[in-house]
């Protein structure tokens, strides 16, 4: 079996975050989303990759180079035409995937579980392709399948009236008969070729498609809120470790992973799950819990609490932060130092502001 990850697309609903980044670059709990993702799929034991990117995309190979540090074989593959739909992922890279089974995975889901359990499903049940489900609060946003008798008998994308409380949660495996379905498929009314009419031709052919249901969490990551949910929900599973210089006078409670390299003096306060980066120095703060903190960043006299912290920060204020996403090379600074005193703010689109 080999492995598709999809890592395209523009992440609109991410802007400003991604407007200089692509949104699996994005770190939660400080790994990469592509990164957890190509982990997920080496766990279980698949190890020959292809990755979609965006058409012309130089900079996203580089960030995991080829897999050997991973144990694992990448190709990266760009999808030519621009981003037409979870289809035609498939489709675009069906070259890459001949002659083998596929696990098809979306580089912005992340899930508690082992992907090994959906393979072995898929193999044990003699399936043309395995659909795993999550139950959601909001399936209108998702492919949502019909279910009789035990049996899913087609799949609807994004529908206003969803008939289950389940959504096809972007981890999909198939045999080779599903590039013959995708082959014929006609774009659907926003302009895309959607898995969701791939997987209802399926069945319409009498294939064999079955389900399987995520135990724990799963969760989709593509709205700020669902950032620092999945963000909150990988730092609850680390196990504590410090690598880095923690002073006698600082407090700790709870989960806490300090990096190589980083230092936590004076006054600080760790209340975890939090994740401090490499290189990072954090004085006089107090950061709380479900808080990522990226490398090389410097934090003084600052409350941090279920915020995502990116790389190269600079906070230095002395007020309270709580539900924020910064990206790399922010700097905030107190309105104290500067004259005349307001608050100088350089915003990009779709920010979002509290003052």
């Amino acid at each position: 079996m080999k492995g598709l990850i999809a890592a395209g697309g523009k992440g609109t609903r991410l802007r400003p975050i991604t407007t200089t980044q692509n949104k699996h670059e994005i770190p939660l709990a400080n790994k990469s989303m592509i990164e957890l993702a190509v982990d997920k799929l080496v766990s279980a034991g698949i190890t020959d990759i292809v990755i979609s990117i965006n058409e012309g995309d130089t900079h996203f190979p580089t960030i995991l180079g080829d897999g050997v540090d991973k144990g694992a074989k990448l190709t990266y593959v760009e999808q030519k035409g621009g981003a037409l739909g979870v289809a035609h992922v498939l489709k675009n890279a069906r070259p890459y995937l001949e002659g083998d089974d596929i696990l098809f995975y979306l580089g912005d889901n992340i899930i508690l579980g082992d992907v090994k359990e959906f393979v072995n499903t898929f193999y044990k049940q003699q399936l043309n392709c395995l659909l795993a489900l999550s139950q959601v609060k909001d399936p209108q946003r998702f492919g949502v399948p019909i279910i009789e008798d035990g049996r899913i008998v087609k799949v609807l994308e994004k529908p206003e009236n969803p008939p289950s409380p389940f959504a096809v949660a972007g981890i999909y495996l198939y045999d080779q008969n599903i590039f013959d379905v995708v082959d014929t498929l006609e774009t659907s009314a926003r302009g895309e070729y959607e898995i969701s009419d791939a997987h209802t031709s399926l069945i319409d052919q009498g294939l064999k498609v079955g389900y399987a249901e995520i135990t724990g969490w799963w969760k989709d990551t593509g709205k700020p809120g669902d950032l620092l949910e999945g963000n909150g929900l990988l730092l609850s599973q680390l196990k504590s470790q410090v690598d880095g210089v923690v002073d006698d006078s600082v407090g700790m409670q709870g989960i806490v992973v300090i990096e190589e390299g980083a230092k936590i003096t004076g006054r600080s306060f760790i209340r975890g799950p939090v994740i401090i980066g490499k290189n990072t120095v954090i004085t006089d703060a107090y950061i709380g819990p479900y808080s990522s903190i990226g490398s090389h960043c410097f934090i003084q006299d600052v409350e941090i609490e279920h915020s995502l912290i990116m790389n190269n920060v600079t906070i230095e204020v002395q007020s309270r932060i709580v539900d924020a996403i910064l990206g790399h090379g922010v700097t905030i600074k107190s309105k104290e130092e500067t004259f005349p005193k307001g608050h100088q703010l350089v915003v990009g689109d779709n920010s979002y502001i509290e003052l």
